[in-house]
């Protein structure tokens, strides 16, 4: 059984350029945060299974720190990864202004039939980023 999973994944890798490949090995800022001073986490699901999640640390509005979990092939993971590297240090006015094709770019073009963890990672940002506004517009209204 081991053998047949580990044949499946050299296959799925054999699609992906070697930045790719490298990413999906060492992964950037994988993992949940320990500890941070306002963060805010979104969940989603893609069509195709997938699941990521993101976690800011926000101060500013600056994210001063993203770190992620994927659930799902290497294009989900290293989509993820390669959106937290982009948008680490950066305001949310660029966060939010992120593209699929940013990612993909960044990434030196993700096969066609995964183009769409790109769009994946870009809604989990996306809703991230309106989870921490909304939450901090209810924090000033109640103040």
């Amino acid at each position: 059984m081991r053998k047949i999973k580990q044949k499946k994944v050299e296959k799925e890798l054999s699609e992906y350029n070697k930045y790719i490949i490298e990413l999906f090995h060492n992964p950037k800022n994988l993992g949940k945060p320990k500890k941070a001073d306002i963060s805010v986490s979104q969940s989603y699901t893609g069509p195709c299974g997938d699941t990521m999640q993101f976690f800011l640390k926000i101060n500013d509005n600056i994210i001063e720190k993203a770190n992620f979990i994927a659930d799902g092939c290497a294009a989900s993971v290293t989509t993820a990864s390669q959106t937290t590297i982009l948008i680490e240090g950066k305001s949310l006015d660029f966060a939010e202004k992120l593209k699929a094709e940013d990612i993909d770019e960044a990434l030196k073009g993700l096969p066609e039939d995964h183009k769409h963890c790109a769009e994946l990672s870009i809604k989990t940002l996306k809703w991230a980023i309106k989870k921490y506004k909304d939450k901090t517009s209810l924090d000033i209204y109640e103040s």
